[in-house]
């Protein structure tokens, strides 16, 4: 009679994909805190179990076998799958947990202190997100409810724009616009801007394409918001942003010039769709009632030269 396969053990399925991950097995061993003998039978115990060899050993590393390959996307999305699993199940023996997470340029304290003052008794946390991580950090519960801004993918989520941000355009100090009061898509027309890996983003932080139908030149691709800066300082690009956005501190070698004749910026409070959490309830009451628009501190003078950057 054929045995039926042993259990997965998800620790040894996590040193597969660190060791997939570097190609390497003293680089996984390292970044697991383990020696390599160790991982080395740690990998063999997976194989075991799977009946398969999933990585070959060569002088320039480790490479995964045509079994390897086949398993280790497998292997990610339990890996993620668990991880899920076990935020979900904590999120409900804790019905007193928030964590509410929001991207740079937002300010969520008068929100969040307004949800500690009617809840004393609940553990209210917040969390910094990359401008591209709040979908991704609600759906695998890193985060409860996020404020953000649109675009970006919506699926699976419960969206309410909070409020509206005129935008603006970034530029060097010593750039042709610094000194204007606006400034038109027309007077842009030629101006590289920066681009991201997102087509939404691009579309609408771009005006790609154009109302007329030509693209928006191509400025260099960016990976974080401290890249961009630093080319738009430099003169390499300039850069659509929220105009209540302000970087650096005011920094002294860029203007921030009123973009005219453009949609607004859209600021957002997103949370899981269905949600049941009582507090992320009532976390949407209080950001509804006190992130209405950007603080004043934040608002910038039209002519004020300064360094910034589905609807209910």
């Amino acid at each position: 009679m054929t045995q039926p396969p042993a259990d997965l053990d998800l620790r040894l399925v996590r040193c597969f994909t660190v060791v997939a991950e570097h190609r390497h097995f003293g680089r996984a061993a390292a970044a697991l805190h383990v020696t390599q003998s160790s991982l080395s039978r740690q990998i063999s115990r997976l194989e075991q179990q799977l009946g398969a060899r999933l990585l070959d050993r060569t002088p320039q590393g480790s490479r995964l076998t045509e079994a390897g390959e086949v398993f280790l996307p497998l292997a990610t999305a339990v890996l993620r799958s668990a991880a899920q699993a076990a935020a979900r199940t904590r999120a409900a023996a804790q019905p007193s947990r928030i964590t509410v997470g929001y991207i740079e340029n937002l300010i969520i304290t008068p929100a969040v202190r307004d949800l500690r003052h009617r809840h004393p008794e609940a553990d209210v946390r917040t969390l910094h997100l990359d401008w591209h991580e709040p979908r991704a950090a609600l759906l695998e519960h890193r985060v409860d409810a996020a404020v953000v801004r649109l675009p970006f993918p919506t699926d699976q989520l419960h969206v309410t724009v909070l409020y509206d941000e005129p935008r603006a355009l970034l530029v060097p100090i010593d750039h042709r616009l610094a000194g204007k009061e606006s400034v038109t898509l027309d007077d842009i027309a030629d101006e590289p801007l920066p681009r991201a890996a997102d087509a939404t983003w691009n579309a609408f932080w771009r005006v790609d394409p154009r109302p007329d139908g030509r693209p928006a030149p191509d400025g260099p691709l960016l990976t974080a918001v401290e890249d961009k800066i630093e080319l738009i300082a430099g003169g390499d690009a300039v850069a659509i942003i929220p105009a209540c956005a302000v970087f650096g501190g005011l920094r002294p070698d860029l203007a921030m010039v009123p973009l005219e004749g453009v949609e607004p910026s859209h600021v957002a409070l997103a949370t899981r769709a269905g949600e049941r959490n009582r507090l992320v309830a009532a976390f949407r009451k209080s950001a509804e009632a006190h992130l209405t628009g950007p603080p004043a501190a934040h608002r910038v003078d039209r002519e004020a030269e300064v360094g910034p950057g589905g609807r209910d």
